[in-house]
């Protein structure tokens, strides 16, 4: 099951990279814009989300404003998520007499996402914020870890599990992590 689930990772890694690379443009140049955006020098992960202004329910202006910039911030996790864990798409295509009849796409993304930190909150234009989010590689690879053993059925090595108790979730398992990484 191990091996199996090793070979499915590193197949959709594989995909991802040739998607990646294989992509949207044929510059090199294209490439390690993208890239650049998405690992800073560090090699830290960013993310940057964004949301806009007006569409905020809420008539006073500051409110909005507020509420745009948590909106963004929301969506910049989203985009951690994704990074950190992948998507789950379920994918529906419908042929009849060899032509596509509908074609529709659902996306999914599901995690934990602990330990970023806030790089920017930025106002774009009149009417946008972007916030951008940073984590950390060693958290990123302790997050992947813990999803993969949450995945198999087993406990992370860095922490340990008393038995009758929820520390063996996920969620109880992170929050162990915190309390060993706090001063």
């Amino acid at each position: 099951m191990k091996l199996q689930m090793g070979k499915l990772l590193s197949s959709i890694g594989l995909t991802m990279a040739a998607l990646l690379f294989a992509g949207c443009s044929t510059t090199s140049e294209y490439s390690s814009s993208v890239m650049r955006a998405m690992i800073d020098t560090r090699e830290n992960i960013l993310a940057t989300g964004y949301s806009v202004i007006s569409v905020q329910m809420n008539d006073n202006p500051a409110q909005q404003r507020l509420l745009s910039i948590r909106a963004s911030k929301l969506d910049a996790y989203r985009s951690l998520l994704e990074q950190v864990y992948g998507q789950y798409l379920d994918v529906n295509t419908t042929v009849g007499e060899m032509v596509v009849q509908s074609d529709t796409f659902r996306a999914r993304v599901q995690g934990v996402i602990y330990g970023a930190k806030l790089v920017s909150i930025t106002p774009v234009g009149d009417d946008t914020y972007t916030v951008t989010l940073s984590l950390d590689r060693s958290i990123v690879d302790d997050l992947r870890a813990l999803y993969i053993d949450q995945m198999s059925g087993k406990t992370a090595s860095r922490a340990p599990v008393s038995k009758g108790s929820e520390s063996n979730t996920l969620f109880g398992l992170l929050g162990k992590l915190a309390k060993q990484d706090s001063p």
